[in-house]
């Protein structure tokens, strides 16, 4: 079949054309040939419209928050939406291949397509198995998704071939006695989330009131009486909390506090007492490339809750996400911030490794893109409510660590010229998107008190600095008036960065040390939300 070659799918190497059925990737177990009238739904991912006057976010980066003109909704669609054309040409491929039109959303830039996995193989090029692990089985697409010539220039990627799990969660318990009868004893060191805005400074008079934060959860679920019993502890009222199903997704707790359960909660707990008055959506999605981009764009094109920031506590290493999957979730990023939507994402709880055993440095993406605020991890102490002392986050031999490090797939930004990013260590050297840009207090040993399917827990990890960032940037745009938007120009280049950040310059990651000014391991540091609310004002 004549085509463009898109690239192994999933897993790099792992997905090559021609290898063995048993060469599922590490952790799988291959489980024969998938059933080849079984159907599957995929989402095509289309280019960006053309228009020499379409705008990109670095015509709007480095100015000042009052003086940016962000596109409204209705016209990110006009402006950034998938052509009329390249929707004809695909309507005209899918008729004459006897697949189904699903759905076309041309804001979006997705249309759906529905048929037979033997249609579809020989359609892409790919070959179907289904393998199993991580408590279920999946379908895995071997193979080099290949699309055919006459409308390549149109798709971006194809997602929903493979349904093996991308993300994972960025939260890590610290191991406490099961029942606990004092978090104060098994926990010393622990705080709750208000505890920590204090510590950071979180800027007086603000509550995040009138502003909607946008949380994306691939799994689990909350049930409501922790929610109101977590945050009657507080003192607080329950947030006005919302839950959105999105590509066959929903509210679904597990009851396993160590599973998605876990980030779920951490996510609405932390975000909902950071910020008091903000208004909490939540996306359920599938944990597929399909439902979490899906799950991305349903928060950015939602009329009704308007979200101003969005937290993303789930990510996988760059080098097993294909290239042009992370080209689809970057392009949604550009939106966001032509949006003025702040997206906030984990940088990863394994070091720079970020959990592969290959001997080489890795960064996690979402985290690694442009286009987000890329959020690490610390250790925080404190006496008297203020900051002791504050390194980086390390465990050593309890291998937790924050993500950071070059991306080998981001270029350098324009906006991070100045901050001496390094080269990468691996072989090479290739100089790239540096992470993360900021962090805040994520070692477990110094982490937050949750409640999560009725059990006190003490959770850390980058899952937490997300939705801390989210909740200062919500205060933030409240005291402002406006959203603050794609903050990394400002943090860069517009802010004194070191004036609304407090510096890290103790501890590594593995590969990379902390120091002082912006590092690949917890970036400019954690924030001093006071001062950040009046440089963003200035």
């Amino acid at each position: 079949m004549a085509g463009v070659d898109f690239g192994a799918e999933r897993f790099g190497p792992e997905t090559a054309t021609n290898a063995a059925p048993a060469a599922a990737g590490s952790g799988w177990t291959d489980a024969g040939p998938s059933n080849p009238e079984e159907e599957a739904v995929l989402s095509l991912v289309l280019r960006p419209r053309l228009d020499t006057t379409t705008p990109v976010p670095d015509d709007i980066g480095g100015l000042s928050p009052r003086l940016r003109a962000h596109l409204s909704r209705e016209q990110l669609g006009d402006v950034r939406g998938a052509h009329q054309a390249d929707v004809g040409y695909l309507r005209e491929w899918i008729t004459a291949t006897g697949l189904e039109l699903v759905a076309v959303a041309p804001e979006r830039r997705t249309v759906e397509i529905r048929g037979r996995l033997d249609r579809l193989g020989d359609l892409f090029g790919i070959e179907f198995r289904r393998v199993s692990g991580e408590g279920g089985e999946y379908r895995l697409a071997r193979g080099s998704v290949v699309v055919p010539e006459e409308f390549a220039f149109v798709v971006t990627a194809v997602l929903g071939l493979d349904t093996r799990p991308p993300a994972t969660p960025h939260f890590r318990p610290f191991p406490l006695p099961q029942p606990v009868e004092s978090l104060a004893v098994a926990a010393p060191l622990s705080y709750l989330p208000t505890q920590v805005a204090e510590l950071y400074g979180f800027p007086a008079g603000t509550s995040g009131a009138g502003q909607c934060i946008g949380l994306i959860e691939l799994g689990g679920g909350f049930q409501g009486s922790d929610v109101t019993t977590y945050f009657s502890g507080l003192g607080l009222p329950a947030p006005d909390l919302v839950a959105i199903p999105v590509a066959g997704g929903g509210n679904a707790p597990t009851g396993d506090p160590d599973g998605p359960d876990g980030e779920v909660m951490l996510d609405i707990e932390l975000a909902g007492s950071m910020a008091p008055g903000v208004r909490l959506a939540v996306y359920f999605a599938p944990n597929t490339d399909q439902g979490f981009l899906a799950a991305i764009n349903a928060a950015l094109h939602d009329e009704t809750n308007r979200p101003s920031v969005i937290s993303i506590s789930w990510g996988g290493p760059e080098s097993t996400w294909p290239q042009a999957t992370m080209t689809a979730f970057d392009q949604a990023l550009q939106d966001a911030a032509l949006l003025g939507v702040s997206v906030c994402v984990a940088a990863g709880d394994s070091g720079s490794s970020d959990g592969l055993t290959d001997g080489q440095a890795h960064v996690d993406f979402p985290a690694s893109s442009p286009h987000v605020l890329a959020c690490g991890g610390t250790r925080v102490t404190s006496q008297s409510g203020a900051v002791e002392a504050e390194v980086t986050w390390n465990d050593g031999s309890q291998g937790g660590a924050t993500g950071g490090g070059v991306s080998a797939v981001f270029a350098l930004p324009a906006w991070q010229d100045g901050a001496d990013v390094p080269a990468s260590v691996d072989t090479g050297h290739k100089k790239g998107r540096g992470v993360p840009d900021v962090a805040g207090d994520a070692d477990p040993e110094t982490g937050y008190q949750v409640l999560v399917d009725g059990q006190q827990a003490v959770f850390g990890g980058t899952s937490t600095v997300a939705p801390l960032w989210a909740a200062l940037l919500v205060r933030c745009a409240q005291g402002l008036g406006h959203n603050p938007g794609f903050l990394n120009p400002l943090l860069y280049q517009t802010l004194d960065a070191e004036g609304v950040t407090r510096d890290i310059t103790k501890g590594n990651n593995g590969a990379y040390k902390a120091g002082p000014g912006w590092d690949p391991c917890t970036g400019w540091g954690s924030p001093h939300g006071g001062k950040l609310l009046a440089g963003l004002g200035g």
